[in-house]
C-alpha cells in the first residue's frame, strides 16, 4: 500500500515499499509543461530540464554524471505539455545518494550561461531529430492545427524563442513556478524511514506558495496537410475526448484498445492483415487536464492511402454503430489488466504510476481497484462513447508526406 505525506508547505510525497526488491526509484514531478508558458517562453520548461543536468555550486555536468554512474544508477527526465519529471533508480544501498543528487540538481543549478548557450545547441538538434521522424511531426502539426495557444505549440519551443532565451531567464522562470503546491515526490522499492525523512529535509525549505493554473484550451477541427519528403505518407486521425482524469478513462482505454490497441484489434486486422496496406496502424489517447483526443494513427503508401483512409473511416462508423461484442470486450480487459500488473513489477513503472497519479488525481487507487474498474466496464458503455467521440462533424487530420489535396482526404473520409 502506498503512503501520502503533504509537507508544511505543499509538497507531497507519495510512496510504497517493495522490501522484495534491491533496488529504489525517486521522482520529482512538477506541475508545470509547455502549456503554461507564455508564446514568448515556449520551450522554457523543456530547457530547463535539460539545464538541470548541468554546473551546480558542487559539482560540473560532467561530475554529476560521474557521480550517477558511480552508484550504477540510471537517471532521467522529460517534458510533457503539463508536467515535468525528474527521475533516478538505483541500488537500495545508493538510495541516499540519489536523493542528494536529484535534490542538488534540483535546487542548486547554476544556469550557468556558456552551459546555457552550448546546451541550445542540443536541443536545436533534438528538434531536427523529432522533425525527421515523420509520426512525431505529423502529431505535432496535428496538435497545433486542433489547439491554438499554449497547448498547442510544440514541448521543445521554436528556435525562435530559444535563441533569446538566457540562464538568468530560465532561472527565474524555475523560481517562479517550481514551487512548493507544484511538486510532488514519488518513491517506490526497498526504502526505510530515513529516506522519507530525507526526503522530507530536502524539499521542507521550499517557501509556501499557490498552485498553477493552466492556459484554457479548445479543440478546433481542422483538416492540414503539409508536403515533405518521406517514402511513405503519414496520417493521423483525431476526435475531441475526455479529460484524462474522466471517469471514461477505462472504458476509452478499452474502446481504443479494441479499434487499434494491438494485433487481434479491428484495425490492425483489417488495413494490415486482411488488405495489407500497412505495416503499423494503432489507435491511442492524449489526455490532458481539461480535454483530450482519441485518435487512429498510420503510415501508407501514396497508391493505397484512399482506399486505407476509406477503410479506416468504414471501422470507426461501424463500431460507433454495432459496439463491441463480448469476446472483444473480455479481450481488451484482460489484455488492459495484464499491461498494468505486468508494468508494476518494476519499482520505476510503479514510482512513474503513483506520481503521474497524484499529479492528475490528487490520489492513487490500488491496483485491485484499478482492475475492478476495467472489469466494471460493460458493452453498452462503450457503445455509448464510441457514438459520442467519432463524430466525424468534429474529425480532425493531419497529412504528412507526398500527399494529395485535403479535399480528396476528405472525399476518401466520407466528408
Amino acid at each position: 500500500m502506498h503512503e501520502i505525506i503533504s509537507l508544511s508547505n505543499g509538497v507531497r510525497i507519495v510512496s510504497e515499499k517493495m522490501p522484495y526488491v534491491r533496488s529504489a526509484a525517486i521522482g520529482i514531478f512538477v506541475d508545470v509543461g509547455s502549456r503554461d508558458e507564455k508564446p514568448s517562453e515556449n520551450g522554457s520548461a523543456h530547457y530547463i530540464e535539460h539545464m538541470l543536468f548541468k554546473r551546480t555550486s558542487k559539482h560540473s555536468a560532467a561530475e554529476l554524471a560521474y557521480a550517477m554512474d558511480a552508484i550504477g544508477g540510471q537517471v532521467n527526465a522529460y517534458t510533457t505539455r503539463e508536467n515535468t519529471c525528474f527521475y533516478a533508480r538505483v541500488l537500495d544501498t545508493h538510495l541516499n545518494t540519489a536523493i542528494d543528487l536529484l535534490s542538488e540538481m534540483f535546487f542548486d543549478c547554476a544556469f550557468d550561461e556558456a552551459e546555457t548557450d552550448s546546451e541550445r545547441g542540443v536541443i536545436l538538434e533534438e528538434i531536427g531529430m523529432y522533425e525527421d521522424t515523420p509520426d512525431d511531426a505529423c502529431y505535432e502539426k496535428l496538435m497545433s492545427s486542433c489547439f491554438k495557444g499554449a497547448l498547442g505549440r510544440p514541448v521543445l519551443g521554436k528556435p525562435s524563442t530559444l535563441l533569446k532565451m538566457t540562464g538568468v531567464g530560465l532561472k527565474e522562470y524555475k523560481e517562479r513556478l517550481y514551487t512548493s503546491k507544484n511538486i510532488i515526490i514519488s518513491l517506490c522499492g526497498n526504502f526505510d524511514d530515513s529516506h522519507i525523512e530525507l526526503i522530507r529535509e530536502r524539499f521542507s525549505g521550499l517557501n509556501e506558495s499557490a498552485q498553477k493554473k493552466n492556459r484554457r484550451a479548445e479543440y478546433g477541427s481542422q483538416i492540414c496537410v503539409r508536403r515533405k519528403k518521406t517514402e511513405q505518407n503519414q496520417f493521423c486521425l483525431a476526435f475531441p475526448s475526455s479529460p484524462v482524469s474522466s471517469d471514461d478513462r477505462f472504458a476509452l482505454n478499452l474502446l481504443s484498445m479494441i479499434l487499434g490497441g494491438g494485433v487481434s484489434s479491428r484495425l490492425f486486422q483489417n488495413i494490415r492483415e486482411k488488405h495489407g496496406l500497412c505495416y503499423s496502424i494503432y489507435s491511442f489517447q492524449a489526455g490532458f487536464e481539461d480535454l483530450g483526443l482519441i485518435a487512429v494513427a498510420t503510415a501508407v503508401s501514396r497508391e493505397t492511402e484512399i482506399k486505407a483512409l476509406g477503410l479506416i473511416a468504414d471501422e470507426l462508423r461501424r463500431i460507433s454503430g454495432d459496439g463491441v461484442t463480448e469476446e472483444e470486450l473480455h479481450r481488451a480487459v484482460e489484455q488492459a489488466k495484464s499491461t498494468l500488473v505486468m508494468g508494476l513489477e518494476s519499482t520505476n513503472s510503479r514510482m512513474l504510476k503513483l506520481g503521474n497519479s497524484m499529479l492528475v488525481l490528487g490520489s492513487c487507487m490500488t491496483t485491485d481497484e484499478l482492475m475492478a474498474r476495467y472489469d466494471a466496464v460493460t458493452r453498452e458503455e462503450i457503445l455509448g462513447l464510441a457514438r459520442e467521440r467519432f463524430d466525424f462533424s468534429r474529425l480532425s487530420v493531419s497529412a504528412l508526406g507526398k500527399t494529395e489535396s485535403a479535399e480528396s482526404y476528405m472525399k476518401a473520409l466520407g466528408l
